[in-house]
C-alpha cells in the first residue's frame, strides 16, 4: 500500500488482538488485489444503542486504482443479534474482499461468460453511415444493434455475413442486441 493503514477508534477500547485482526484482514485483501493504495478502518460504538442490537459500527474505505473507491459499512440494525466486535470486523472485511474480487475480475477481464445466454448470429444488414444494423439469429429472427453495442470498436470492420455473438435485451421498440462481439 502506498498510504499506510489508518485505524480510527471512537468509544471502543483499542486492543492488540483487534489491531492484529485488522492487519491480518488487510493483508488478505492485499493478496486478492496487490495494488490497493490506501485503507482506512473506522470502528465505533454509537451512543444510541437499544437492546437486541449490534452495538458496533465498522467502516472500511479502500482505494484501488484506477478510480475505484470501495466503501463497506457494517451498521447496527434491529434485526441483528449482538455480535462481538471481532465478528463484526470479520464480516466487514469479508464484504470488502468480495467487492475487491469483483473489481480485480473486471480489471483482468476475468468476468464469467455465460454461453447459454449468448446468441450467435450473422450481420444481415448494416448501415455504416447511420451507425446501426440488423443481425439474423440461428432461428431466423432479425435483431437490431447499434454501433455503441459493438465491443472492441469493430463496427467499422463489420459487413454483411460477419459472424457475431451477442446478448439480447428488450429495447424501446422490441428486442435489440447488446454487447455484440465479432467471431473469428
Amino acid at each position: 500500500m502506498q498510504i499506510p493503514l489508518e485505524v480510527y477508534y471512537k468509544d471502543v477500547n483499542k486492543s492488540e488482538s483487534l489491531e492484529n485482526l485488522i492487519r491480518s484482514k488487510v493483508s488478505k485483501l492485499e493478496k486478492v488485489c496487490d495494488h490497493i493504495t490506501s485503507c482506512r478502518v473506522a470502528i465505533e460504538k454509537p451512543n444510541t444503542i437499544t437492546r437486541r442490537r449490534n452495538p458496533y459500527r465498522v467502516r472500511i474505505d479502500l482505494t484501488v486504482p484506477p478510480g475505484h473507491n470501495v466503501v463497506v459499512s457494517k451498521e447496527p440494525s434491529d434485526n441483528e443479534k449482538e455480535d462481538p466486535l471481532p465478528t463484526v470486523v470479520r464480516d466487514a472485511f469479508n464484504a470488502a474482499q468480495r467487492r475487491i474480487k469483483k473489481i480485480v475480475q473486471l480489471q483482468r477481464k476475468d468476468v464469467k461468460s455465460h454461453p447459454e445466454q449468448e446468441v450467435r448470429a450473422i450481420v444481415s444488414r448494416i448501415f455504416p453511415m447511420e451507425g446501426y444494423g440488423f443481425l439474423r439469429t440461428i432461428n431466423g429472427r432479425e435483431i437490431y444493434f447499434h454501433r455503441n453495442a459493438v465491443v472492441n470498436e469493430d463496427f467499422d470492420r463489420m459487413q454483411e455475413g460477419t459472424g457475431v455473438r451477442f446478448f439480447e435485451v428488450e429495447g424501446e421498440k422490441g428486442p435489440q442486441a447488446s454487447t455484440v462481439q465479432t467471431l473469428d
